[in-house]
């Protein structure tokens, strides 16, 4: 699924869900078998590849909900 990572003016990490139209702050980032996994505050894990850096946000990636 598409999902739109930025940084909001608290400086944490938040996920948008275009399709869901859901926007969670990531409590949470671990390495998996297939990139990072991040936690979304509603308890969804989502694994990314790749996280970009701060500085290159907000970028639209292709994340796998586990």
């Amino acid at each position: 699924m598409k999902v739109m990572l930025r940084l909001n003016d608290a400086g944490n990490l938040v996920v948008y869900v275009p399709k869901k139209d859901l926007e969670e702050e990531v409590v949470k980032q671990a390495d998996g078998d297939g990139g990072k996994v991040l936690t979304l505050a509603n308890g969804w894990e989502l694994e990314l590849t790749e996280v970009p850096a701060n500085e290159n946000l907000p970028q639209t990636l292709e994340a796998k909900k586990l």
